[in-house]
């Protein structure tokens, strides 16, 4: 008997989305929405948390095929374990940023997948690096991806400033996402946060209900 499919049913898993990432003074702060969606149409989950350490100071964020993005992580996390053994030191942001870059680049035919990569060493201390899906490293101070992306464009412009503090810089973040919830059908749940300083990590979870409004939902 022949099996049919529904659309829904061939669609890769997509993680959504909106993720971003900032630096402040001291700091960065590296952000992402929790759904995961197929087809971009539909929501497949509320509960994917897109803010994935890959070593104790460097965070990632994942746009893209959830199990693209899933498998790539899961081989830089044990290329930067082996680096930081080989070593005997923590491995520098830049160094993941190029793991995922290169993973990304070898693999751009077959893979669909892109990071934010943010992170403090103490080399360069705070910084953020984009991954593009076909595998181009870049750095920038603030940067945001993803579906919901589209709609904040300019409130990042208008508030973004290198100088924040700790605080501002958190209030600049759930700001921007739940701006983007509130516009992309495919963003949404909770606002997933990290704080990375030379003191440390810090992990800020906002839930829906506590997010900012700027307009009738």
């Amino acid at each position: 008997m022949e099996k049919h499919y529904t659309d829904s049913q061939t669609k890769a898993v997509s993680t959504g989305t909106t993720i971003l990432a900032a630096i402040f003074d001291g700091g960065v702060v590296i952000g992402s929405d929790s759904r995961a969606s197929i087809g971009g149409e539909y929501v497949s989950s509320k509960t994917i948390n897109k803010v994935i350490q890959v070593h104790d100071r460097i965070f990632c964020c994942m746009a893209g095929v959830l199990a693209d993005a899933q498998a790539v992580i899961k081989a830089a996390k044990f290329h930067l374990s082996f680096h930081s053994v080989q070593m005997e030191s923590p491995p520098l942001v830049i160094a993941a940023a190029s793991v995922l870059k290169e993973l990304c680049y070898k693999n751009k035919d077959e893979l669909q997948a892109g990071f934010i990569t943010a992170g403090w060493d103490e080399k360069k201390g705070p910084q953020v690096y984009v991954v593009s899906l076909g595998g181009m490293l870049i750095s920038q101070p603030v940067t945001i991806g993803g579906s919901g992306s589209t709609y904040i464009y300019g409130y990042v412009d208008a508030k973004y400033k290198s100088n924040m503090t700790k605080e501002e810089c958190l209030q600049f973040a759930t700001n921007a996402l739940a701006l983007a919830m509130g516009r992309d059908n495919v963003s949404g749940g909770v606002a997933h946060l990290v704080v990375i300083t030379a003191k440390g990590v810090e992990h800020v979870v906002v839930p829906g209900d506590k997010l900012p409004k700027f307009h009738d939902e």
